[in-house]
């Protein structure tokens, strides 16, 4: 019994000596993503600053669960997925700092836990350039900290790919088959048909391989976040292929419709190019767009030099899978929209990067280290530009709605009451108000369930100065907000 006292130990001691550089190593080259993700939370902090007011997006997804609001109309595309995010600071405080603090923390951790996936498909220096990569792009730092759902889109594609290629190289631990399905889930929970796009390769490679592991998580992540969206669609919208129409309506009608210009145009600043018109950004603003196939190109050929393709191939064909509707099926953009495909290209990108600035023997290459080194300078302060600029912009438009509803308060406007008319939801959220529509995207009264309201409590109709009211409100006072024309209901 000594004896197998002594050998058990002895073992024990033996599994201690192995694991402790292995824990040593992963620690290690944990820590400079962790500092990475620290620093994308700093960056969010400093530069789009917590008192960025609620932007119309958001206010749609914030308002469906904070009891300090009336929600929003909620249209066939979106998902609850953001608000279900925001859910645990949104439901109990109105406070915006705290909610974008919220976000910040949260997406910070969200990156590092993603580029953890992928330790041990790529050296730590590959994964830290291209975390950087992604964070430092405008459209990541902007969207960061507010409340809207491409950028957990990205965090699920980039945690999902990277779980997927690990589970076919390694044997696939149920962490990694939990990660796979988790990722899947996120991105089916804040976006189900941009789901989809992403997790077809994976799908069709699992399904070739028989890799039933794989295609279960797969599905089952997948089934997990959609599954509510699916719900809705016939609770609410009469079926799912009646949900999936009204969003492609709502879209502008999905098909053949080629958006690379809008894209490109977007690419300087513009949040939500539509309808997208205007000149393009200087090249110092797209060069980088022009860059990645290029590069992602060069970081295929290394990896099938280097016989490691599929862990390349792999999420550049997810990449491209999710940038296809964008560019080629929507008559607009936004470059929110193209999140998810810059976090998979980043990786690749980021190991040609390397490749360009080291000789095979480690050494620094004389001539290309410091143009890539110049190059990537110049595209951080390009994007930091373009911040600025946006993050400018949209405080001051937000402000606009803020000082609009104080004015709508001086004529009475006051909650609990309803506003109709142009931007009437982001308006009657600052105003406490509830929003309706007659018509539009946002269709959810009639004339005359409005003329009722209007004999219970205050009610405004919002349009552009000189324009021409709808016929319910033509007889209503006129007051000029700024430039718009505000007819409020007569006194009750």
């Amino acid at each position: 019994m000594p004896d197998g006292a002594n050998a058990m130990l002895v073992r024990r001691r033996r599994r201690e000596q192995a694991a402790g550089p292995h824990a040593a190593s992963w620690a290690r080259g944990n820590r400079p993503l962790a500092v990475l993700a620290a620093v994308f939370v700093l960056a969010q902090l400093v530069l789009v600053r917590p008192v960025l007011g609620l932007g119309w997006d958001e206010i749609v997804y914030v308002s469906q669960v904070t009891s300090h609001h009336p929600a929003a109309f909620f249209s066939a595309p979106r998902s609850r997925g953001v608000s279900l995010l925001v859910a645990p600071v949104a439901s109990w405080s109105s406070s915006v700092p705290l909610l974008r603090v919220y976000l910040a923390l949260l997406s910070g951790l969200a990156l590092h836990l993603s580029l953890c996936a992928w330790r041990g498909l790529f050296p730590t220096r590959v994964l830290v350039l291209g975390g950087a990569l992604f964070a430092s792009l405008w459209m990541t730092l902007f969207y960061g900290p507010q409340a809207m759902p491409n950028y957990w889109v990205a965090i699920g594609a980039l945690t999902g790919v990277g779980c997927f290629l690990r589970a076919r190289e390694e044997r696939p631990a149920p962490v990694l088959l939990c990660g796979l399905a988790a990722g899947a889930a996120l991105m089916a929970w804040m976006r189900p048909t941009d789901a989809v796009y992403l997790a077809l390769p994976l799908l069709v490679l699992a399904l070739v391989r028989r890799r039933q592991r794989l295609l279960l998580a797969l599905v089952a992540g997948l089934a997990a976040g959609a599954v509510p969206w699916v719900i809705e669609a016939y609770t609410s919208y009469g079926g799912l292929g009646e949900r999936l129409a009204e969003a492609s309506r709502i879209q502008g009608g999905l098909g053949w419709q080629i958006a690379v210009d809008d894209q490109l145009r977007s690419l300087g600043g513009r949040t939500l190019c539509r309808p997208c018109t205007g000149s393009t950004p200087s090249p110092a603003v797209t060069a980088w767009w022009f860059a990645l196939p290029v590069l992602a190109g060069l970081g295929l050929a290394l990896a099938a030099r280097a016989r490691r393709l599929e862990r390349t191939l792999v999420p550049l064909v997810c990449a491209t899978t999710a940038a296809l509707p964008y560019l080629f099926m929507i008559g607009y953009a936004a470059p929110r929209f193209l999140q998810p495909a810059y976090a998979l290209l980043a990786i690749p990108v980021a190991d040609a990067l390397w490749h360009l600035v080291r000789a095979p023997g480690g050494a620094w290459r004389p001539v290309a280290a410091p143009l890539v080194a110049l190059a990537l300078a110049g595209h951080l302060a390009t994007q930091l530009a373009v911040l600025d600029g946006t993050v400018s912009r949209n405080a001051e438009s937000r402000r606009d709605w803020g000082r609009t509803a104080d004015a709508l308060h001086r004529l009475g406007v006051r909650a609990p009451c309803l506003l109709t008319g142009r931007e009437a939801i982001p308006i009657g959220y600052y105003t406490g108000c509830s929003s309706g529509a007659t018509s539009g995207h946002n269709e959810n009264t009639t004339a005359a369930d409005i003329l009722r309201t209007a004999e219970r409590r205050p009610v405004a109709h919002v349009a552009p100065a000189g324009g021409t009211p709808p016929r319910y409100a033509r007889s209503w006072p006129v007051h000029r907000i700024s430039d718009l024309d505000v007819r409020v209901a007569p006194g009750r």
